[in-house]
Order: C-alpha cells, then sequence, then structure tokens
C-alpha cells in the first residue's frame, strides 16, 4: 500500500460526506468548515508540530552522534543483540540502527517523547542504508515503527497529568492498566508483524520476551504499590533522571574515550533541521488530509456504526462513550486528548467514573499510527509503505481490545 492511497481515500471520503451534507441536509457552512480547517491544519503542522519538534532534533541528534562516536550506543546493541536480530533479521549484528532502536525504545518507555522521535528518526535514517529499493518499506522498518505505534510506555505521566487537571482524585489509579495496555498491544505487534514476515519464534526469542515482560509487569506492580503522591514523584523523577543520565554519560564517556564532544554534538545536530525539512511536506500533508476527513464528520460516523454494531451484538455497553478516544487515536493525537478531556468535564462521567478510567486506559493504548507513519517513512523519502499500515491498525485493535478487557477487570 502507498501513503498516496491512504492520502486520497482521506480527501475522496470527506468531500463525498460533504456533499452529501449539503445537498441531503442543507448544510451551507460544511465546506466553509472544511477550508478552514485545511488552512489552520497546515499552519499547525509546521508552527505546533515541525518547528517545536526542531529544537528537539538538533539537541538529541547532537547527543546521539557523541554517544555513537563514544562507542555507548554500540555498547546498547551489543547487549540486546541476541532479541534485537531475532526481531530485525535482516539488519547486520552491531548495526548503529539497533542502538538507535534501543534508543527510541527506551525513551518512549519513559514516556519522554521529544527524545523519543529523535532517536526514532535516526534509527530510520539507519535502517534506510540497508534498503535496496529506496521508495518501499523493508521488514525492518515496518516491524521498527509498528513497534513505534504500539506506544508502549511504562510512565504514563501526560494521561495522569491530564487527569489531575481533570479534576480526578484518583489520578494514579489508571497506571497498572494503562501500561498493561501498552504492554499488550506491544505484544500483539510482535506477533502480528513477525507472522506475517515469517520469524523464526525460538527459544531465545519467547525467552528475552519473557523476561522483558516480566521486568516490565513487575516494575508496574512495584510502582502501583506507591501511595498516590509518592507515585507520581517516583515516576517522574525516574522519567526524567534517566533520560539527564544517558545524556551526561555520552558526554562523559565521549570525554574519557578522548572524543571532541562539543565538535561531535555540532557535527551531529548539523542534520537536525535538514531532517525536519524533509519531512515537513509529508507532515502537512497527512495532518491536512486527517483534518478533512475529521472536520467533514466522517469520523463521527465511523463511530456511530462501531457503537451501533457493538450494542447489536449485545456486549456491555458500559464503554462506548470512551469508545471515541481510541478511535480518533490512531489519526490525531490531540483529537483523542480532547475526546478524553470532554469526557473528563461531562457531568454526567468525570475523570474518576468508569467511562473516565477507561477513556484514559485507551488514551494510552496505542499511539497516532497515520502521522508516525508520515513521519517517519516520510523523513527518508519511502512511499510504498506496503502492510505496514493495516498491521499497524490491526494492532491497534487489538490493543483496544485489551484495553477494554483490563479496564473491566480493574474499574467494574
Amino acid at each position: 500500500m502507498a501513503l498516496n492511497y491512504v492520502w486520497i481515500a482521506f480527501f475522496l471520503i470527506g468531500f463525498i460526506i460533504a456533499l452529501i451534507k449539503l445537498i441531503f441536509f442543507g448544510d451551507v457552512e460544511i465546506f466553509k468548515k472544511l477550508v478552514d480547517g485545511i488552512f489552520d491544519a497546515a499552519k499547525g503542522s509546521v508552527l505546533d508540530v515541525g518547528f517545536p519538534l526542531a529544537g528537539s532534533m538538533i539537541f538529541f541528534l547532537g547527543i546521539m552522534n557523541i554517544g555513537e562516536k563514544a562507542g555507548a550506543v554500540n555498547f546498547l546493541a551489543r547487549i540486546l543483540n541476541p532479541f534485537m536480530k531475532r526481531l530485525f533479521p535482516g539488519v547486520p549484528d552491531r548495526h548503529p540502527a539497533m542502538g538507535q532502536m534501543v534508543m527510541n525504545f527506551s525513551a518512549n518507555m519513559l514516556g519522554l517523547d521529544n527524545a523519543a522521535t529523535p532517536f526514532g528518526l535516526k534509527a530510520m535514517e539507519s535502517l534506510q542504508t540497508l534498503n535496496p529499493q529506496k521508495d518501499t518499506a523493508t521488514h525492518a522498518q515496518i516491524m521498527f515503527l509498528v513497534l513505534h505505534t504500539s506506544g508502549l510506555t511504562l510512565i504514563p505521566l501526560s494521561i495522569i497529568a491530564y487527569r489531575l487537571a481533570g479534576g480526578s482524585t484518583d489520578a494514579t489509579s489508571v497506571f497498572i492498566p494503562c501500561v498493561l495496555g501498552t504492554i499488550m498491544a506491544t505484544l500483539f505487534c510482535i506477533i502480528v508483524t513477525g507472522i506475517y514476515q515469517r520469524l523464526k519464534f525460538d527459544r531465545v526469542l519467547i525467552a528475552w520476551l519473557g523476561a522483558i515482560l516480566f521486568a516490565v509487569v513487575g516494575f508496574v506492580f512495584i510502582i502501583g504499590t506507591l501511595p498516590a503522591e509518592l507515585k507520581i514523584k517516583v515516576t517522574t523523577i525516574i522519567g526524567n533522571l534517566v533520560l539527564f543520565l544517558i545524556i551526561v554519560i555520552f558526554i562523559v564517556g565521549g570525554f574519557i574515550r578522548k572524543v571532541n564532544v562539543f565538535d561531535a554534538f555540532i557535527e551531529g545536530a548539523k542534520g537536525g533541521f535538514d531532517v525536519i525539512l524533509k519531512i515537513l511536506p509529508y507532515l502537512v500533508a497527512m495532518l491536512v488530509a486527517i483534518r478533512v476527513f475529521r472536520d467533514s464528520g466522517a469520523l463521527d460516523y465511523v463511530i456511530q456504526v462501531l457503537s451501533y454494531g457493538i450494542s447489536a451484538m449485545g456486549f456491555n455497553t458500559e464503554f462506548v462513550p470512551a469508545l471515541p478516544v481510541a478511535i480518533m487515536r490512531p489519526f490525531s493525537g490531540a483529537g483523542a486528548r480532547g475526546l478524553m478531556l470532554d469526557i473528563f468535564k461531562n457531568p454526567l462521567y468525570g475523570p474518576d467514573s468508569f467511562v473516565g478510567k477507561m477513556a484514559s486506559t485507551l488514551m494510552g493504548s496505542a499511539d497516532t499510527t497515520f502521522y508516525i507513519l508520515a513521519l517517519y517513512f516520510g523523513s527518508v523519502g519511502i512511499k510504498k509503505v506496503r502492510y505496514a499500515v493495516w498491521a499497524g491498525l490491526l494492532a491497534d485493535f487489538l490493543g483496544v481490545i485489551a484495553a477494554i478487557i483490563i479496564g473491566y477487570l480493574f474499574y467494574k
């Protein structure tokens, strides 16, 4: 599949639905809304996404270059090589991409999005050097991207912060369900994509997956036993301390290895702005298309159809008011966040209701799949994304189902 078809589909569906609203329902403002949305999304893609990302890109690519010259990134890759080479068999042992992907996953797990993106873009660039067909995604690039969209997070600080801002008196009650939801989504990503890629699920891979799962679940339950106020302080300290420690280790390690750390930083940082310029057209294109799809009402119809289907099948529908958050999440992180905050403000629900907690859990169960596709593949000029879209969405879907089940187990 090419991003071209996804992009056309968003515009075409939006246009058809808007035309129906105009002709059959007399909505004379619909096309003005779409056009205003196009300009707003185009501006926001640059001002709210592109430029803020530029600073992070420039700084962390500089730090990454120091780490690579000091050997720290390769050291990480060697430790995890038995696991990583089974997930990415097409990547040679000790290739720089291995360590860069580890850095990306680590930053994501700590909830450090600003650091995770530069590491991830650097990893995608390294994987592209192994790509014989530069406009077509490889198995390794798709596995990396799909794992990234699973949104594995050990410290869901942003969700807890939004719950506190929404007036929650039990903001951290969603901590364990959120993390368990992302763990399940990540496992589904590995299984779904691994089966398609015909990975060998040998004893070593299964043992590594089991060990990582055990360590993550153990960490989550230890943190979960702490009092609410202490839990927020500890998780905040851990996330920021680890990131700052990595920066210091890279710089000190570079100095010990007799690397000119400042020159190495400048050399790596120079590439940051080049990456931003490269990805901006892809970001503008995809975010504008998603905005048209949303503003036309197409996403609302998808939500209504799914809600009706769930009710018709006789399932418990108490979670349905929170379902729009999960459906919006692959399209727009800001949109999903807005829907979650609306639930927090709704006098029928609130942040500490079953629906409020379920919305929080669904918010953390996946990531913005289409945005990540445009960002990461756009950074290296990939246009033929093959099975990446359906693999990412299928993993998102399975993760949402797991999150709903986990929500019922914890909140009912």
